[in-house]
Formats: structure tokens, C-alpha cells, sequence
């Protein structure tokens, strides 16, 4: 805990949480517990305000990259909760979680003192899955992409040793036939091989 600038605190004159000024503070032995004197930036009443900070618990998580698990744990705040599909760091890779099991169960979402394990998958890197026509027969492709990448109908992109010509985009949301879609937003690209005349 280190001492802020300002907080948001319930203010005893105003009668509802407003942002305070820090005027001065000290952090207890524990690093858990802030004394401060405040003053609230609506009404300038000042007053003095003790901060308790919960001790973070360690979750075991169990990350997924490209196919690959391996086992890691990450401090999170008792009360924070986390739900499926929020995206945050495990170390230094960028991850979005893809399933919380809290009490033995499979939960949407949960406080991290509830949670048992969470399960994420990287997603600094997407895996996005093509179809490639080619003529007579179409071949599964992919491509990795950051999740926030856009993609548009009429895109030149990679297909394996070719170059294909994105002609339409299954999304979450539908299909997506003109414009573009993030690839975070994408569950297949359809596209068709282009021939690449050099000059």
C-alpha cells in the first residue's frame, strides 16, 4: 500500500462517497492499514479516515498457449471478482479467461476469494481459422492476429503458401459480408486464392 493523492470515501457532512484530497497519511507496520487526514473536495470538510487493505490471495491458474498448459498463480484482491472473458496479465503474457471453477463448480464469475482455479488462454496472439477456396476444393488455413486486429471483406491476406482474397467473415455476431471485424470477433474467414502476377 502506498500513500494516493486522493480517494474516494464516504464523506461524513456530504453523506455519500465523494473524492478526497489526501492532506497527509502514514501506513501502518503491516502495509495494510492506511491513517489519513482527508479533506472532501465537494463540501472542503476535513476529517480523518482509516483505510484497511485485504491481504491478496493467490489463485491457481491454468494457462493455454497455442495448445500447449502449464500451471501458474496470480495475487488478486479477496473481493475483486473475476468473471469468464475478462482479459488481464499472468506475469507478462496477456491472457483472457475461458473458465472459473469456484466451490468444486464451473461459475460465470466469482469473488477471487470464492475461486479454486481459473483457466486462460493467451490473447496477445489469436489463432484465427481460414477456409480457402481453391476452385474445385477448399482447405483449411489460419493465421495468428492481436485480438484487437481488424480484418475487411476484400483483404489480401496469407493462406498457407498463398495469398487469398477474403471474400466474407463468421463472427460471433453473424455473418459479416461487407465491412470488417476484429479478430477477437472472428470464428472464420472465408476466402478465395488470388494469383499474384509479378510485373
Amino acid at each position: 500500500m502506498t500513500i494516493p493523492n486522493a480517494l474516494y470515501l464516504e464523506c461524513p457532512n456530504c453523506g455519500e462517497r465523494t473524492l478526497h484530497e489526501v492532506m497527509r497519511g502514514r501506513i501502518g507496520r503491516t502495509g495494510l492499514v492506511m491513517e489519513t487526514t482527508v479533506r472532501c473536495t465537494v463540501c472542503d470538510h476535513t476529517h480523518f479516515a482509516v483505510i484497511r487493505e485485504q491481504r491478496p490471495v493467490t489463485v491457481p491458474v491454468i494457462l493455454s498457449d497455442q495448445g500447449e498448459s502449464r500451471k501458474e498463480r496470480i495475487d488478486l484482491e479477496t473481493d475483486e471478482v473475476l468473471s469468464v472473458e475478462d482479459e488481464m496479465f499472468v506475469g507478462e503474457t496477456y491472457v483472457v479467461v475461458t473458465s472459473i471453477e469456484s466451490d468444486g463448480k464451473r461459475v460465470s464469475n466469482a469473488p477471487a476469494g470464492e475461486i479454486d482455479t481459473i483457466w486462460v488462454k493467451r490473447y496477445d496472439r489469436i489463432k484465427v481459422k481460414i477456409s480457402v477456396n481453391k476452385g474445385q476444393r477448399t482447405v483449411p488455413s489460419k493465421i495468428f492476429a492481436l485480438p484487437d486486429e481488424e480484418f475487411y471483406v476484400g483483404d489480401i491476406i496469407p493462406a498457407g503458401r498463398d495469398r487469398a482474397a477474403i471474400n466474407k467473415m463468421k463472427t460471433s455476431r453473424g455473418m459479416v459480408r461487407e465491412g470488417g471485424a476484429q479478430a477477437r470477433d472472428i470464428l472464420r474467414i472465408y476466402a478465395k486464392v488470388i494469383r499474384v502476377i509479378n510485373a
